[in-house]
């Protein structure tokens, strides 16, 4: 489904991307949000990027698009503000 393999998935949790919630009996449970990242993460580590860059580059989007939603239209109505 992500193309992310098992190993990839824990390679992701090593590395503080994915914090994926677990079963009673200890089994993994990643969420659609989670598998959407480790697909996006696959994608760039397969163009040649570090997976450590990856992380880094993929919480630097979700900071952003948390900004924008928080921020919802400002940037327009600075842009009115100026005009």
């Amino acid at each position: 489904m992500t193309g992310a393999s098992q190993d990839f998935l824990r390679r992701l949790e090593k590395a503080k991307l994915l914090t994926p919630s677990r079963s009673a009996g200890g089994h993994r449970r990643y969420s659609r949000h989670h598998l959407r990242l480790a697909a996006r993460a696959r994608e760039m580590v397969d163009q040649g990027i570090a997976l450590e860059a990856v992380c880094r580059i993929i919480v630097l989007e979700d900071q952003l698009e948390e900004a924008l939603q928080r921020n919802g239209n400002q940037p327009h109505r600075q842009q009115a503000d100026a005009a």
